[in-house]
């Protein structure tokens, strides 16, 4: 399992680590209209899932803009974020930062994602930043398990990631 803190403190992620080459676990999250949305409705696409604790917050914010801004070049490529903040949060949070390039997903209700991409933190029931990327044949060609839950992911390796992936 990844080894994750939150501002110095070690973490427990439930669920099972996902790594390159595994096939993608399905998974189901709600939209802001509380819409169930599952990985799957995007198969055939390359996907990039961003994932943060909460947009509502400092580095959680900047790395769901950066995603966007990114998204906005990227051809044949889907950018979902998913956090545990309540739907309509996010969709305040989208509308008030002019989020028009990606997907905004909560895992609020049933923590499914958190739990199929083992990255639930058990102590604070927030997600631990993370980033992965899929194949448009539901293959995992990238993963990154922040390992200090306040830093940013290394978004250049996850972008080339995305470029390479087909």
């Amino acid at each position: 399992m990844a080894n994750v803190t939150f501002k110095g403190t070690p973490m427990t992620l439930i669920g099972d680590e996902v790594k390159v080459g595994d096939a993608a676990p399905d998974f189901k999250v709600l939209d802001n209209d509380l819409n169930e949305v599952r990985l799957s409705d995007y198969s055939g696409q390359v996907r990039l899932i961003s994932v943060v604790p909460s947009v509502d917050t400092g580095v959680c914010a900047e790395q769901t803009q950066r995603f966007n801004d990114a998204a906005e070049k990227l051809s044949n490529v889907k950018v979902l974020t998913v956090s545990m903040d309540l739907p309509f949060a996010q969709k305040r949070w989208i509308q008030a930062n002019d989020i028009q390039h990606i997907d905004i997903f909560s895992d609020h209700k049933d923590a499914d994602f958190a739990q199929q991409y083992g990255v639930l933190m058990e102590e604070l029931r927030l997600l631990a930043r993370s980033v992965f990327v899929i194949d448009s044949e539901g293959k995992v060609t990238y993963t990154e398990y922040v390992s200090e839950g306040t830093n940013h992911p290394d978004y250049e390796k996850a972008l080339a990631a995305v470029k390479e992936t087909k």
